[in-house]
Protein backbone atom coordinates (compact mmCIF):
# COMPACT_ATOMS: atom_id res chain seq x y z
CA UNK A 1 0.00 0.00 0.00
CA UNK A 2 1.33 3.45 -0.90
CA UNK A 3 0.09 6.77 0.41
CA UNK A 4 -2.35 7.32 3.25
CA UNK A 5 -4.06 4.44 5.05
CA UNK A 6 -7.73 5.38 4.70
CA UNK A 7 -9.66 3.37 7.26
CA UNK A 8 -13.31 2.46 7.42
CA UNK A 9 -14.47 1.50 10.91
CA UNK A 10 -17.22 -1.13 11.15
CA UNK A 11 -18.66 -1.15 14.67
CA UNK A 12 -18.92 2.19 16.44
CA UNK A 13 -19.20 0.95 20.03
CA UNK A 14 -15.88 -0.88 20.36
CA UNK A 15 -14.41 0.95 17.41
CA UNK A 16 -14.74 4.35 19.05
CA UNK A 17 -11.55 3.93 21.07
CA UNK A 18 -9.61 3.11 17.91
CA UNK A 19 -11.20 6.04 16.10
CA UNK A 20 -9.82 8.26 18.86
CA UNK A 21 -6.32 6.78 18.69
CA UNK A 22 -6.17 6.98 14.90
CA UNK A 23 -7.40 10.58 15.15
CA UNK A 24 -4.23 11.46 17.09
CA UNK A 25 -1.95 10.09 14.36
CA UNK A 26 -0.63 12.05 11.37
CA UNK A 27 -3.63 12.22 8.97
CA UNK A 28 -1.24 11.93 6.03
CA UNK A 29 -0.24 8.52 7.38
CA UNK A 30 -3.58 7.12 8.62
CA UNK A 31 -7.07 8.51 9.07
CA UNK A 32 -10.71 7.45 9.39
CA UNK A 33 -12.82 8.18 6.32
CA UNK A 34 -16.04 6.30 7.12
CA UNK A 35 -17.81 4.59 10.02
CA UNK A 36 -20.56 1.97 9.77
CA UNK A 37 -22.81 0.62 12.51
CA UNK A 38 -26.23 -0.95 12.18
CA UNK A 39 -27.33 0.92 15.30
CA UNK A 40 -27.55 4.52 14.14
CA UNK A 41 -27.55 5.86 17.71
CA UNK A 42 -24.02 4.54 18.19
CA UNK A 43 -22.84 6.79 15.37
CA UNK A 44 -24.18 9.84 17.18
CA UNK A 45 -21.86 9.13 20.12
CA UNK A 46 -18.70 9.58 18.06
CA UNK A 47 -16.61 12.70 18.49
CA UNK A 48 -14.18 14.45 16.18
CA UNK A 49 -15.85 13.05 13.07
CA UNK A 50 -15.52 16.04 10.75
CA UNK A 51 -15.36 14.91 7.11
CA UNK A 52 -16.15 11.31 8.12
CA UNK A 53 -19.10 9.71 6.38
CA UNK A 54 -21.48 7.63 8.53
CA UNK A 55 -23.39 4.53 7.39
CA UNK A 56 -25.76 1.93 8.78
CA UNK A 57 -25.44 -0.44 5.77
CA UNK A 58 -22.16 -2.32 5.17
CA UNK A 59 -22.47 -2.58 1.39
CA UNK A 60 -23.14 1.15 1.06
CA UNK A 61 -20.17 1.74 3.38
CA UNK A 62 -17.91 -0.31 1.05
CA UNK A 63 -19.25 1.37 -2.09
CA UNK A 64 -18.57 4.80 -0.66
CA UNK A 65 -15.17 3.64 0.52
CA UNK A 66 -14.16 2.59 -2.97
CA UNK A 67 -15.20 5.99 -4.30
CA UNK A 68 -12.88 7.83 -1.88
CA UNK A 69 -9.95 5.43 -1.89
CA UNK A 70 -10.69 3.63 1.38
CA UNK A 71 -8.06 0.90 1.48
CA UNK A 72 -8.51 -0.66 4.93
CA UNK A 73 -11.43 -1.83 7.06
CA UNK A 74 -11.28 -2.22 10.84
CA UNK A 75 -13.83 -4.79 12.02
CA UNK A 76 -15.20 -4.07 15.49
CA UNK A 77 -18.64 -5.54 14.85
CA UNK A 78 -20.35 -8.49 16.54
CA UNK A 79 -17.90 -11.10 17.82
CA UNK A 80 -19.04 -14.06 15.71
CA UNK A 81 -19.53 -12.26 12.39
CA UNK A 82 -16.04 -11.08 11.46
CA UNK A 83 -15.10 -13.62 8.78
CA UNK A 84 -17.95 -12.82 6.41
CA UNK A 85 -17.29 -9.07 6.55
CA UNK A 86 -13.52 -9.51 6.28
CA UNK A 87 -14.03 -11.53 3.11
CA UNK A 88 -16.34 -8.86 1.65
CA UNK A 89 -13.81 -6.13 2.40
CA UNK A 90 -10.87 -8.03 0.92
CA UNK A 91 -12.82 -8.94 -2.20
CA UNK A 92 -13.41 -5.21 -2.61
CA UNK A 93 -9.66 -4.54 -2.53
CA UNK A 94 -9.26 -3.51 1.11
CA UNK A 95 -6.92 -4.73 3.84
CA UNK A 96 -8.49 -5.85 7.12
CA UNK A 97 -8.01 -5.60 10.87
CA UNK A 98 -10.27 -7.96 12.84
CA UNK A 99 -10.94 -7.30 16.51
CA UNK A 100 -10.95 -10.26 18.92
CA UNK A 101 -11.63 -13.34 16.78
CA UNK A 102 -11.24 -14.34 13.15
CA UNK A 103 -14.16 -16.73 12.71
CA UNK A 104 -16.87 -18.51 14.68
CA UNK A 105 -16.81 -21.74 12.63
CA UNK A 106 -14.09 -23.93 11.15
CA UNK A 107 -15.59 -23.30 7.71
CA UNK A 108 -15.24 -19.58 8.36
CA UNK A 109 -11.56 -20.11 9.20
CA UNK A 110 -11.01 -21.91 5.90
CA UNK A 111 -12.95 -19.36 3.84
CA UNK A 112 -11.02 -16.51 5.44
CA UNK A 113 -7.55 -17.96 4.83
CA UNK A 114 -8.40 -18.85 1.24
CA UNK A 115 -9.63 -15.30 0.66
CA UNK A 116 -6.41 -13.79 2.01
CA UNK A 117 -4.35 -16.07 -0.23
CA UNK A 118 -6.60 -15.53 -3.25
CA UNK A 119 -6.81 -11.74 -3.04
CA UNK A 120 -3.34 -11.01 -1.70
CA UNK A 121 -4.83 -8.54 0.80
CA UNK A 122 -3.27 -7.93 4.19
CA UNK A 123 -5.10 -9.24 7.27
CA UNK A 124 -4.28 -8.95 10.96
CA UNK A 125 -5.91 -9.58 14.33
CA UNK A 126 -6.33 -6.65 16.73
CA UNK A 127 -5.52 -8.77 19.78
CA UNK A 128 -4.37 -6.09 22.20
CA UNK A 129 -3.67 -7.89 25.50
CA UNK A 130 -0.20 -9.15 24.47
CA UNK A 131 0.86 -5.52 24.14
CA UNK A 132 -0.12 -4.27 27.57
CA UNK A 133 2.72 -2.66 29.51
CA UNK A 134 3.14 -5.66 31.83
CA UNK A 135 3.08 -8.23 29.05
CA UNK A 136 5.64 -6.28 27.01
CA UNK A 137 7.94 -6.38 30.03
CA UNK A 138 7.38 -10.13 30.34
CA UNK A 139 8.18 -10.48 26.63
CA UNK A 140 11.46 -8.60 27.09
CA UNK A 141 12.51 -10.96 29.88
CA UNK A 142 11.45 -14.15 28.08
CA UNK A 143 13.24 -13.13 24.88
CA UNK A 144 16.36 -12.55 26.97
CA UNK A 145 16.60 -16.32 27.44
CA UNK A 146 17.22 -16.34 31.20
CA UNK A 147 14.19 -18.56 31.87
CA UNK A 148 15.84 -21.44 30.00
CA UNK A 149 13.78 -23.92 28.00
CA UNK A 150 10.11 -23.02 28.25
CA UNK A 151 8.01 -25.74 29.85
CA UNK A 152 4.66 -24.27 30.82
CA UNK A 153 2.50 -21.19 30.34
CA UNK A 154 -0.93 -20.16 31.56
CA UNK A 155 -3.34 -17.33 30.89
CA UNK A 156 -6.52 -16.26 32.61
CA UNK A 157 -8.96 -13.62 31.40
CA UNK A 158 -11.72 -12.45 33.73
CA UNK A 159 -14.50 -10.04 32.86
CA UNK A 160 -17.14 -10.04 35.55
CA UNK A 161 -19.78 -7.38 36.11
CA UNK A 162 -22.98 -6.38 37.84
CA UNK A 163 -26.37 -7.56 36.65
CA UNK A 164 -26.95 -4.15 35.09
CA UNK A 165 -23.61 -4.31 33.28
CA UNK A 166 -24.40 -7.76 31.92
CA UNK A 167 -27.81 -6.58 30.72
CA UNK A 168 -26.21 -3.57 29.03
CA UNK A 169 -23.74 -5.87 27.27
CA UNK A 170 -26.57 -8.16 26.14
CA UNK A 171 -29.04 -5.74 24.53
CA UNK A 172 -31.19 -8.32 22.69
CA UNK A 173 -32.31 -11.91 23.45
CA UNK A 174 -30.20 -13.29 20.61
CA UNK A 175 -27.10 -11.14 21.09
CA UNK A 176 -23.91 -13.18 20.79
CA UNK A 177 -22.97 -12.71 24.45
CA UNK A 178 -26.15 -14.52 25.49
CA UNK A 179 -25.11 -17.69 23.68
CA UNK A 180 -21.30 -17.70 23.64
CA UNK A 181 -19.71 -20.79 25.24
CA UNK A 182 -16.90 -20.04 27.65
CA UNK A 183 -14.13 -21.29 25.36
CA UNK A 184 -14.98 -19.02 22.44
CA UNK A 185 -13.65 -15.68 23.72
CA UNK A 186 -10.15 -17.06 23.80
CA UNK A 187 -7.89 -14.34 22.44
CA UNK A 188 -7.23 -12.35 25.61
CA UNK A 189 -6.06 -15.44 27.50
CA UNK A 190 -4.39 -17.39 24.70
CA UNK A 191 -3.08 -14.53 22.56
CA UNK A 192 -0.56 -13.27 25.13
CA UNK A 193 0.72 -16.83 25.69
CA UNK A 194 1.30 -17.31 21.96
CA UNK A 195 3.03 -13.94 21.68
CA UNK A 196 5.16 -14.25 24.81
CA UNK A 197 6.42 -17.71 23.85
CA UNK A 198 6.32 -17.42 20.03
CA UNK A 199 4.26 -20.59 19.74
CA UNK A 200 1.17 -22.04 18.09
CA UNK A 201 -1.40 -24.57 19.43
CA UNK A 202 -1.24 -28.13 18.11
CA UNK A 203 -3.81 -30.01 20.23
CA UNK A 204 -6.52 -28.95 22.69
CA UNK A 205 -8.49 -30.61 25.47
CA UNK A 206 -10.94 -28.67 27.62
CA UNK A 207 -13.44 -28.80 30.47
CA UNK A 208 -16.17 -26.37 31.52
CA UNK A 209 -17.79 -25.85 34.92
CA UNK A 210 -21.49 -25.02 35.28
CA UNK A 211 -22.51 -22.19 37.61
CA UNK A 212 -25.80 -22.41 39.51
CA UNK A 213 -25.34 -18.74 40.41
CA UNK A 214 -25.76 -17.74 36.77
CA UNK A 215 -29.23 -19.30 36.70
CA UNK A 216 -30.51 -16.06 38.23
CA UNK A 217 -29.84 -14.18 34.98
CA UNK A 218 -31.24 -16.95 32.83
CA UNK A 219 -33.81 -14.58 31.35
CA UNK A 220 -31.16 -12.97 29.17
CA UNK A 221 -28.08 -15.21 29.38
CA UNK A 222 -28.11 -18.84 28.26
CA UNK A 223 -24.40 -19.61 28.56
CA UNK A 224 -24.50 -20.48 32.24
CA UNK A 225 -21.11 -22.16 32.52
CA UNK A 226 -18.91 -20.05 34.76
CA UNK A 227 -15.53 -21.18 33.48
CA UNK A 228 -13.82 -23.17 30.77
CA UNK A 229 -10.15 -24.10 30.93
CA UNK A 230 -8.23 -25.31 27.91
CA UNK A 231 -5.05 -27.37 27.86
CA UNK A 232 -2.82 -27.31 24.78
CA UNK A 233 0.31 -28.84 23.38
CA UNK A 234 2.23 -25.99 21.76
CA UNK A 235 4.54 -25.89 18.76
CA UNK A 236 7.62 -25.01 20.85
CA UNK A 237 7.31 -28.17 22.94
CA UNK A 238 5.75 -26.61 26.04
CA UNK A 239 2.26 -27.13 27.42
CA UNK A 240 -0.17 -24.28 28.05
CA UNK A 241 -3.35 -23.81 30.06
CA UNK A 242 -5.75 -20.91 29.65
CA UNK A 243 -9.35 -19.82 30.03
CA UNK A 244 -11.84 -18.21 27.74
CA UNK A 245 -13.75 -15.22 29.09
CA UNK A 246 -14.70 -16.36 32.58
CA UNK A 247 -17.59 -15.32 34.81
CA UNK A 248 -15.59 -15.54 38.02
CA UNK A 249 -15.72 -12.58 40.39
CA UNK A 250 -12.31 -11.17 39.58
CA UNK A 251 -11.76 -8.36 37.11
CA UNK A 252 -8.08 -8.79 36.34
CA UNK A 253 -6.11 -10.98 33.98
CA UNK A 254 -3.03 -13.01 34.83
CA UNK A 255 -0.27 -14.72 32.84
CA UNK A 256 2.64 -16.95 33.71
CA UNK A 257 5.51 -18.43 31.70
CA UNK A 258 7.81 -20.96 33.35
CA UNK A 259 11.08 -22.38 32.07
CA UNK A 260 13.56 -24.83 33.55
CA UNK A 261 15.70 -21.97 34.88
CA UNK A 262 13.13 -19.39 35.96
CA UNK A 263 9.60 -18.05 35.64
CA UNK A 264 7.84 -14.73 35.19
CA UNK A 265 4.24 -13.85 35.88
CA UNK A 266 1.73 -11.05 35.80
CA UNK A 267 -0.91 -11.13 38.49
CA UNK A 268 -2.62 -8.85 40.98
CA UNK A 269 0.69 -7.29 42.04
CA UNK A 270 0.74 -3.60 43.02
CA UNK A 271 1.80 -0.77 40.69
CA UNK A 272 1.63 -2.90 37.51
CA UNK A 273 4.58 -5.00 38.63
CA UNK A 274 5.48 -8.46 37.41
CA UNK A 275 7.14 -11.24 39.40
CA UNK A 276 10.44 -12.77 38.23
CA UNK A 277 11.76 -15.88 39.98
CA UNK A 278 14.92 -18.02 39.82
CA UNK A 279 16.58 -20.55 42.09
CA UNK A 280 20.05 -19.80 43.45
CA UNK A 281 21.60 -22.32 41.05
CA UNK A 282 19.62 -21.13 37.97
CA UNK A 283 19.92 -17.35 38.33
CA UNK A 284 21.84 -15.45 35.64
CA UNK A 285 25.31 -14.26 36.55
CA UNK A 286 25.19 -11.21 38.80
CA UNK A 287 21.60 -11.76 39.95
CA UNK A 288 21.40 -12.16 43.72
CA UNK A 289 17.70 -11.47 44.28
CA UNK A 290 15.94 -14.66 43.23
CA UNK A 291 12.33 -13.56 43.77
CA UNK A 292 11.62 -9.97 42.79
CA UNK A 293 8.84 -7.66 41.68
CA UNK A 294 9.73 -5.57 38.64
CA UNK A 295 8.00 -2.37 37.58
CA UNK A 296 6.90 -2.57 33.96
CA UNK A 297 7.86 0.70 32.28
CA UNK A 298 7.33 1.88 28.69
CA UNK A 299 9.58 4.91 29.13
CA UNK A 300 12.40 2.99 27.44
CA UNK A 301 10.28 3.06 24.25
CA UNK A 302 10.37 6.85 24.13
CA UNK A 303 7.51 8.90 22.70
CA UNK A 304 5.59 5.82 21.49
CA UNK A 305 5.81 4.33 24.96
CA UNK A 306 4.37 7.51 26.44
CA UNK A 307 1.48 7.53 23.95
CA UNK A 308 0.79 3.86 24.64
CA UNK A 309 0.44 4.50 28.35
CA UNK A 310 -2.30 7.04 27.58
CA UNK A 311 -4.41 4.59 25.55
CA UNK A 312 -6.79 1.77 26.49
CA UNK A 313 -6.12 -1.80 27.61
CA UNK A 314 -2.78 -1.03 29.23
CA UNK A 315 -1.39 0.48 26.04
CA UNK A 316 -2.46 -2.43 23.86
CA UNK A 317 -4.88 -0.43 21.69
CA UNK A 318 -2.12 2.01 20.74
CA UNK A 319 0.22 -0.75 19.61
CA UNK A 320 -2.51 -2.27 17.43
CA UNK A 321 -2.68 1.00 15.48
CA UNK A 322 1.12 1.04 15.20
CA UNK A 323 1.02 -2.54 13.89
CA UNK A 324 -1.55 -1.43 11.31
CA UNK A 325 0.71 1.36 10.10
CA UNK A 326 3.79 -0.88 10.00
CA UNK A 327 1.92 -3.60 8.13
CA UNK A 328 -0.35 -1.76 5.72
CA UNK A 329 2.09 1.04 4.85
CA UNK A 330 5.47 -0.66 5.24
CA UNK A 331 4.81 -4.38 4.81
CA UNK A 332 6.01 -5.41 8.28
CA UNK A 333 3.94 -8.53 8.97
CA UNK A 334 2.56 -8.48 12.54
CA UNK A 335 2.70 -11.47 14.87
CA UNK A 336 -1.07 -11.98 14.69
CA UNK A 337 -1.50 -12.64 10.98
CA UNK A 338 -4.37 -14.63 9.49
CA UNK A 339 -2.84 -18.03 10.31
CA UNK A 340 -2.39 -17.23 13.99
CA UNK A 341 -5.85 -15.65 14.03
CA UNK A 342 -7.62 -18.75 12.74
CA UNK A 343 -5.48 -20.98 14.97
CA UNK A 344 -6.93 -19.17 17.99
CA UNK A 345 -10.45 -19.39 16.60
CA UNK A 346 -10.11 -23.10 15.83
CA UNK A 347 -8.72 -23.78 19.31
CA UNK A 348 -11.77 -22.07 20.83
CA UNK A 349 -14.21 -23.95 18.59
CA UNK A 350 -12.67 -27.37 19.13
CA UNK A 351 -12.19 -26.74 22.84
CA UNK A 352 -15.95 -26.33 23.16
CA UNK A 353 -16.51 -29.69 21.46
CA UNK A 354 -14.00 -31.11 23.91
CA UNK A 355 -16.01 -29.69 26.83
CA UNK A 356 -19.15 -31.35 25.46
CA UNK A 357 -17.28 -34.66 25.28
CA UNK A 358 -15.65 -34.71 28.72
CA UNK A 359 -12.23 -33.47 27.69
CA UNK A 360 -11.74 -35.27 24.36
CA UNK A 361 -8.47 -34.27 22.68
CA UNK A 362 -8.68 -32.46 19.31
CA UNK A 363 -5.94 -31.68 16.80
CA UNK A 364 -5.87 -28.06 15.59
CA UNK A 365 -5.80 -27.94 11.77
CA UNK A 366 -2.80 -26.24 10.18
CA UNK A 367 -4.64 -23.66 8.07
CA UNK A 368 -1.55 -22.92 6.01
CA UNK A 369 -1.88 -26.43 4.53
CA UNK A 370 -4.66 -27.01 1.99
CA UNK A 371 -4.97 -30.70 2.89
CA UNK A 372 -5.83 -29.71 6.47
CA UNK A 373 -8.27 -27.07 5.29
CA UNK A 374 -10.18 -29.58 3.18
CA UNK A 375 -10.92 -31.68 6.26
CA UNK A 376 -13.00 -28.87 7.84
CA UNK A 377 -14.06 -26.74 4.86
CA UNK A 378 -17.74 -27.65 5.33
CA UNK A 379 -17.77 -27.65 9.13
CA UNK A 380 -20.16 -24.82 10.02
CA UNK A 381 -21.40 -26.01 13.44
CA UNK A 382 -22.13 -23.03 15.66
CA UNK A 383 -23.70 -22.21 19.05
CA UNK A 384 -24.88 -18.79 17.83
CA UNK A 385 -28.51 -18.37 16.70
CA UNK A 386 -29.59 -15.67 14.30
CA UNK A 387 -31.93 -12.82 15.25
CA UNK A 388 -34.88 -15.19 14.91
CA UNK A 389 -33.30 -17.82 17.22
CA UNK A 390 -32.58 -20.09 14.26
CA UNK A 391 -29.39 -21.70 13.04
CA UNK A 392 -27.61 -22.74 16.25
CA UNK A 393 -26.25 -26.30 15.93
CA UNK A 394 -24.29 -26.56 19.19
CA UNK A 395 -25.45 -25.95 22.77
CA UNK A 396 -24.16 -22.82 24.54
CA UNK A 397 -23.72 -24.60 27.87
CA UNK A 398 -22.48 -28.00 29.02
CA UNK A 399 -25.84 -28.45 30.78
CA UNK A 400 -27.71 -28.63 27.45
CA UNK A 401 -26.23 -31.65 25.75
CA UNK A 402 -23.28 -33.26 24.00
CA UNK A 403 -21.59 -32.61 20.71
Amino acid sequence: MSGTIKVGMFGAWRGNSYVSIIGREDPDVIRIVAVCDRQADKLEELEGMKDVKLFSDFDSFLDYGKSVGMNAVFLANYFHQHAEYAIKAMENGMDVVSECTSAATLKGCVDLVRCVERTGRKYMIAENYPFSTENLEMKRIIDGGTLGSLLYAEGEYNHSGTTETLKYLTPTPFHWRAWMPRTYYITHAMGPIMYLTNSMPLYVSSRAAHSDLLEQIKDFRHNDDGLARMFCEMSNGMIASFTGCTAMVADYSRYRVAGDRGSVERGPYPDSKIRLMYEDYTAPEGVTEYDQLIKADLARLGEKGRKAQESGHGGGDYWIVQNMIDYFANGVVPFFDVYKGVAMSATAILAWRSCLNHGENFRIPDFSVEEDRKTVENDDLTPFPDENCQGATLPPSTMYGKY
